[in-house]
């Protein structure tokens, strides 16, 4: 049997587009075996919130993730179908996004009457981290980081437009900044009240505000790492140690191939005893 050209560029075209479909929904039910996995093991709702980089179509090109008011919806979602004496699991790995859909996401969170436990294995920034002071446990891997709240306008940290205009004075800055830094301090004020509402539960309402405080109005760089141990010494309910499920998990929402790789290793744990008697 004998193709024409046409009919081998059509075959060749249906394969490209008919695969890559096929390996995302391979890929798809792996995670759903392995979330009920964890959700067995666990017994809770097990919920991600994992933001990577994802190839779309089979152009290959990539889009690049964010809490966004979409996320907020499904997990209000999740949460709405889970019974109220069940713990839910989020893990969460993300840079940030709006500040709107991660408010809904950690006030559903806070409100839900059993256990809420946030997995993070590698990252949870800003909108992510706020999410995080929602929950009543925070399990990190022990390089984890999570990151300061401060609100942002545009490309500009919140706090260091109102500190323009504090050090030129008023008289010396246009109209558009004046504009700014009046959203700006609108902004901090905002997120310090929300971020103390979150904290209310598990602190002193004073020492509340001054965290909500340190994580909102600019004391850090908004990519400060904070490290688990730093969380646990300004009294966040801090555990260090995730379930080796959740690792796997991960592994399942896989960055877009690069032609080089920045980064190789022999994908296997090592044993040193073993590995020096084969030397």
């Amino acid at each position: 049997m004998q193709f024409s050209f046409s009919e081998m560029f059509w075959l060749l075209f249906i394969l490209l587009a008919v695969v890559p479909i096929v390996k995302q929904q391979r890929l798809q039910a792996q995670r759903w075996s392995l979330i009920r996995r964890i959700e067995k093991k666990r017994r809770s709702r097990v919920i991600t919130l994992i933001h990577r980089q994802e190839l779309i179509s089979l152009l290959g090109i990539p889009l690049t993730r964010f809490i966004s008011v979409e996320d907020s919806e499904h997990v209000l979602q999740a949460i709405r179908l889970t019974p109220p004496d069940m713990p839910i699991d989020l893990i969460l790995h993300t840079p940030g996004g709006l500040v709107l859909a991660a408010e809904q996401i950690a006030r559903a969170l806070q409100r839900h009457p059993a256990k809420v436990t946030v997995l993070v294995p590698h990252y949870a920034m800003s909108g992510g981290t706020m999410i995080c002071l929602a929950a009543d446990e925070i399990v990190m891997d022990e390089n984890a980081v999570l990151g300061p709240v401060d609100p942002q306008l545009g490309e500009y940290p919140a706090a260091s437009i109102v500190e323009t205009v504090r050090q030129k004075g008023k008289d010396k800055v246009g109209d558009r900044t004046l504009i700014l830094a009046d959203i700006s301090g609108k902004a901090l004020n905002q997120v310090e009240d929300f971020v103390a509402y979150l904290l209310a539960d598990k602190m002193p309402a004073d020492r509340a505000r001054r965290l909500a405080r340190a994580l909102s109005g600019g004391q850090w760089t908004h990519d400060y790492p904070i490290t688990a141990e730093r969380l646990e010494a300004l009294g966040l309910p801090v555990t260090v140690g995730l379930p080796n499920e959740v690792y796997l998990l991960m592994h399942l929402y896989p960055q877009p191939a690069q032609r080089r790789p920045s980064v190789q290793f022999i994908p296997v744990p090592y044993d040193k005893e073993r590995d020096d008697d084969r030397r």
